[in-house]
């Protein structure tokens, strides 16, 4: 990415020095000749830095890093000046300074300075996006013709900026598509932020995505950022964008066609550049149809359209999503787990509504409550195995089967009888209660 950085100097011969030196280090650098200039461009443009002289004429430094500090918080700002002291020095890294310099200075000394904010700044977007991130990327496991596929169309799709729509079923792998877009991006370096719209109370979700202003409704005690400015330069994905509430789809459409946002309570508008992800399991026109979804809004989500395959159109990668995935919880569990050929085959007869999520979970089942490493045909559950419990009840299956239908009825009832409580529950079965949580995860019980 391209570093963007505002010289503030009334003085032409130290303006254009200091211009002319850090252009030849390879920044881009925009040059202002007073503080209210400065201001206008900082309102057009987002800096990574700038560099003000504190006494100008009009509004001078310290005034302009208030104002910067307000609009661009994630800026920062490096103060020269010729008549400074110590006290002067602390007091404005107490206002939000990042730097204090005292004129004349040696250019090769500012050029340090300046480097060594660039890479705190590079160091706060990977921790942002770390934090958003952590537990969540994993690779993109699969070899089959729809999964190359769909690789392919990652690698095309990650060179530009252009707003992608991602759609598919529920567990197929939709935040791992927008990960892999945004890593192989430019933006790789750049914050990487992630807004689930469908878990975020409506009345929330408004500060969430775009931040608010102090005072701007009870509770709001500071200036918040929003999600929109922490991914400035890096890269957002909006998921679950169906569930969007129709006042904020106005709002997001606003963002995509202008760039720039505007604060809950505030006033100025906020120039941000960011690539904006969107992911859903919903059918969007469905949901035009229904006028829970703004027909407008859509057309300028899917500029590019990816849709993510089922695993039942994947079959082909069960074996190596089987493999990945419990090498993964070996390593935790410091074992090694196996499948049986009968297991291999039921898992890859199965249709797995819930996609790779499904396998995923069942799989993490298993390695924790079957008795062995090696996982056999009567550890899966009754479904996968494609047995009914009520043709088990008739005894039409072996006694394993008809006895593990029996006990995951008798949970049922003992559960509904207790009004969903574990303890009581357990003691009317003659149970630990650890060994009920053990037995209910193994049926997929649920209370």
């Amino acid at each position: 990415m391209t570093v963007r950085i505002l010289v503030a100097e009334d003085e032409e011969i130290m303006r254009i020095t200091v211009l002319d030196h850090l252009c030849d280090q390879g920044w881009q650098v925009d040059a202002a000749i007073n503080g209210s200039e400065a201001l206008a461009l900082v309102k057009k443009n987002n800096y990574d830095l700038i560099i003000s002289d504190i006494r100008m004429p009009g509004m001078d430094g310290e005034k302009l890093l208030a104002e910067v500090k307000h609009l661009a918080p994630r800026t920062e700002v490096i103060l020269m000046t010729a008549h400074g002291n110590t006290d002067n020095a602390v007091s404005c890294l107490k206002k939000g300074a990042a730097d204090y310099i005292l004129k004349p200075f040696d250019l090769d000394d500012l050029t340090f300075r300046v480097q060594r904010l660039l890479n705190i700044l590079t160091i706060k977007a990977r921790c942002v996006s770390l934090e958003n991130c952590c537990g969540q990327r994993q690779p993109l496991i699969g070899s089959s013709p729809p999964m190359q596929q769909l690789l392919k169309l990652i690698s095309q799709v990650s060179q530009s900026d252009a707003t992608v729509l991602i759609q598919g079923d529920s567990g197929t792998g939709k935040e791992l598509v927008a990960a892999a877009i945004h890593y192989e991006s430019r933006r790789a370096d750049k914050p990487y932020i992630r807004v689930n719209c469908a878990a975020i109370p409506a009345g929330l979700l408004e500060s969430e995505l775009f931040g608010h202003e102090k005072g701007a409704f009870t509770g709001a005690e500071q200036t918040s950022i929003g999600k929109f400015e922490l991914a400035d330069q890096g890269t957002i994905l909006l998921d679950e964008i169906g569930d969007l509430p129709l006042n904020l789809q106005v709002k997001l459409l606003r963002v995509l066609q202008e760039h720039e946002i505007e604060r809950v309570g505030g006033r100025a508008l906020i120039p941000i550049d960011v690539r904006v992800l969107c992911a859903t399991a919903r059918n969007l026109t469905e949901e035009i149809k229904k006028g829970r979804f703004r027909e407008d809004l859509y057309y300028r989500l899917q500029v590019i359209p990816v849709s993510v395959p089922t695993l039942r159109e994947r079959k082909g990668d069960i074996s190596e999503l089987c493999d990945f995935f419990l090498q993964q919880f070996g390593q935790e569990r410091g074992l090694t787990f196996s499948l049986s050929p009968e297991v291999s085959q039921a898992l890859n007869k199965y249709p797995f509504p819930g996609n790779v999520r499904e396998l995923r979970n069942v799989l993490e089942r298993l390695t924790v409550l079957a008795p062995a490493p090696k996982i056999q045909l009567w550890d899966l559950p009754l479904e996968i195995r494609g047995i009914k419990e009520d043709v088990a009840e008739k005894g039409e299956v072996n006694l394993a089967t008809a006895v593990a239908v029996a006990e995951k009825r008798c949970i049922r009832n003992a559960l509904k009888k207790t009004a969903g409580n574990k303890t009581e529950a357990a003691e009317v079965l003659g149970i630990s209660r650890k060994n009920l949580w053990e037995k209910m995860k193994q049926y997929g019980i649920k209370t």
